[in-house]
């Protein structure tokens, strides 16, 4: 028999705990993080703690697709926020991620550009900024769709083996536990830069530890290029060259990740951090180990 107001609070505790954590995953426009956020959480969709939904606005991202995205997201019961999109500095994915914040925990995951409204962020919303997450070439002389996917498909080997993809998820992680058990919600504020993702990567040989680092590196440099290209140089010869050599240089950018994870697989040392159908990391080195 329930008697207490503590007794009230106790039991609706163990109630949350045994209930998933509804997050709905909010996507205007692309960047690399879009394309496999919600994978990263359940890799084998064999968690029980938390149920996920996304709503996007496909690769648009004006005021209007903003708006809808905005009132399907704010429609569902949700528990978590997380909106992903490019250049989060811009008024239309910025205001969706504040007025979602004002309903329920927010986190907005975007790219390097977005670091100039951090400070703005604070009290409101939760972030997380990929650096090395880098802008497209977009000319539609040089931007087709395979030219798109496959630009992508080497960002992902970046992020995935540089460590930051594994930075993302701690964080997130950290606030699907923190409302699971009925905790102060602490919201990240974290830029991933090369030491942070390298930090996180689980890299043990300093030579795969260099070249991942010069690989985020250079997935940076490949943002600065792709906007160069884009919006600043005006010469059409000049900004096309520009556009296919930060395409060139994020594919030495995949290559020099994948070297890195090759030192650790020859070493059988690569660390593996797997969610249990709990949402609690299970973590394995050798490959014949056990978890």
């Amino acid at each position: 028999m329930i008697d207490s107001n503590n007794d009230v609070l106790i039991v609706l505790s163990l109630i949350k705990k045994q209930m998933a954590v509804n997050i709905t995953v909010v996507k205007t426009g692309f960047i690399g993080v879009t394309t496999l956020i919600e994978a990263l959480l359940d890799e084998r969709a064999s968690r029980k703690d938390i149920s996920v939904r996304s709503i996007t606005s496909g690769s648009k991202m004006s005021v209007t697709d903003a708006q809808e995205v905005e009132k399907l997201s704010s429609s569902l019961d949700t528990d978590l926020y997380i909106v992903v999109s490019p250049n989060a500095s811009l008024d239309a994915p910025k205001n969706l991620a504040l007025n979602l914040g004002k309903i329920k925990p927010t986190i907005l995951i975007s790219d390097s550009p977005a670091s100039k409204i951090k400070d703005e962020l604070v009290d409101k919303i939760g972030y997380v900024f990929v650096q090395g997450d880098p802008l497209i070439g977009i000319h539609k002389e040089f931007l087709d769709p395979i030219e798109m996917s496959n630009f992508n498909s080497d960002v992902l080997k970046v992020l995935s083996i540089t460590g930051a993809f594994r930075a993302l998820i701690n964080e997130i992680d950290k606030v699907i536990e923190q409302i699971k058990n009925s905790q102060s919600i602490v919201l990240p504020r974290l830029v991933i830069g090369k030491h942070t993702a390298v930090s996180s990567s689980g890299l043990t040989n300093p030579y795969s530890k260099a070249k991942a680092l010069a690989s985020y590196e250079i997935a940076r440099l490949v943002a600065r290029l792709s906007a160069e290209g884009a919006y600043i140089e005006k010469n059409r010869e000049r900004r096309l060259l520009t556009v296919s050599a930060s395409h060139e240089l994020i594919r030495q950018a995949a290559k020099l990740a994948d070297e890195a994870h090759e030192i650790e697989k020859h070493s059988d040392s690569v660390n593996r951090y797997i969610h249990a159908t709990t949402g609690k990391t299970l973590t394995k080195k050798k490959f014949f180990d056990s978890v």
